[in-house]
């Protein structure tokens, strides 16, 4: 991906709204904490859960808040508010969040019914979808014809669009809804994957040459950023307040909006290189790579429930932090070990899109994996044998 940097890249800008976004989520997860306590949004200890102690939720509420705050100032600058000239993805994205949040926060608070859940969490990729943000093009590595890599685009029919981007949104949303188990864990993954996600976005705007229309997927994933850095002190162990299903599902939300809006400002072309595939996979690859955790583990447990007669949505003692405890981890060692796997594949995989040379990406990602899987060994290795 080769582009030279055009002139006023809003790089200072994007910080700005995402520095933006982490103050005022910070200030307001106080203020939500105790408003969380009086109306009776707490998470009581359950037998599946790791904390023995009463514990507010609603921080998604605040989260929220942030990253309301945050659109608001691009509103105000003159280089972001470029991105709500050229597209409604930014006004679809918002419109969504809400109501993905306020669905999350009735059921922090009346614990809602999985298909209530479901219906709110199809309607918000709806709104997505009726705003534009979709993906509407695949490079699939067949077909084509003539010299260089072989392949071919593959155009989206609407309801093919619709279907893949609701799709996608409904199972990121109850990726990161499964994967907060333990303090800290979702917004310190949320943090990687919106913060990787950025880099590949702005990474697009270089290559589009500075066009504004290329602006709202790394807004979406600034702001994203700073809400879940400006939580992360208040809910990192021990957690003084959890984000909730009305947190955990507006970054699933927020994750899907910015890789899907990303899509559509890829510029694909087929050369003779053969290492410019890497280039064609991109969206792809780096939208595998900063989901993998959480929906390996949201995977994992639709199997595992499967298999054993109960519905997907059950829950169980069974997922990938809860292993991690088992082995011998420490609470914060196992948060710690899987933001490590995550930073390593979300970063890798915009590194490989980025960097001209991808061997020395690969080598770099193989030397995490490797520090990674001895890290998450190490209990196991100390276990005495029976």
């Amino acid at each position: 991906m080769q582009a030279s940097v055009g002139l006023g890249l809003p790089i200072r800008e994007y910080l700005l709204t995402g520095l933006t976004a982490a103050v005022v989520t910070f200030l307001l997860t106080g203020l939500v904490r105790v408003l969380a306590v009086r109306l009776g949004a707490v998470a009581w200890p359950r037998g599946r859960d790791v904390h023995i102690t009463p514990t507010p939720r609603w921080g998604g509420l605040a989260m929220l808040g942030g990253v309301l705050a945050g659109i608001g100032l691009a509103l105000q600058l003159p280089a972001l508010r470029l991105a709500f000239d050229y597209s409604d993805d930014v006004l679809g994205v918002l419109l969504a969040a809400v109501l993905v949040a306020a669905v999350g926060a009735l059921d922090d608070r009346l614990e809602l019914d999985a298909l209530t859940k479901l219906a709110g969490q199809i309607t918000a990729a709806g709104v997505l979808v009726l705003f534009g943000v979709q993906w509407a093009v695949f490079w699939v590595p067949w077909g084509g014809g003539g010299t260089g890599i072989s392949g071919s685009l593959l155009i989206l029919g609407q309801l093919q669009g619709v279907l893949l981007t609701v799709v996608l949104t409904v199972a990121l949303i109850n990726a990161m809804n499964f994967v907060d188990g333990l303090d800290g864990l979702a917004a310190g993954i949320g943090l990687i994957a919106a913060t990787a996600t950025g880099l590949f976005a702005i990474g697009l705007v270089i290559q589009n040459g500075n066009d504004p229309s290329a602006y709202s997927p790394a807004l979406i994933a600034a702001v994203l950023a700073g809400a879940c850095l400006g939580f992360l002190p208040h809910n990192f162990n021990p957690a003084r307040i959890f984000m909730g299903d009305s947190g955990s599902m507006l970054i699933g939300l927020l994750l899907a909006a910015a890789t899907t809006s990303a899509s559509g400002r890829i510029s694909i072309s087929v050369t003779t290189d053969g290492t410019d595939i890497l280039a064609l996979f991109a969206p792809l690859i780096v939208l595998a790579a900063v989901v993998f955790v959480p929906l390996l583990d949201l995977l994992m447990a639709v199997v595992r429930r499967t298999r054993a007669g109960t519905s997907p949505f059950s829950p169980d003692k069974m997922h990938l932090h809860h292993r991690l405890l088992v082995i011998g981890h420490s609470h914060r060692r196992a948060v710690l070990l899987i933001y490590l796997w995550a930073g390593v594949l979300a970063f890798g995989a915009v590194a490989l899109a980025l960097i001209d040379d991808p061997f020395i990406v690969l080598w770099a990602v193989g030397a995490g994996l490797v520090v990674a899987v001895l890290a998450s060994a190490v209990p196991r290795a100390r276990m005495p044998q029976k």
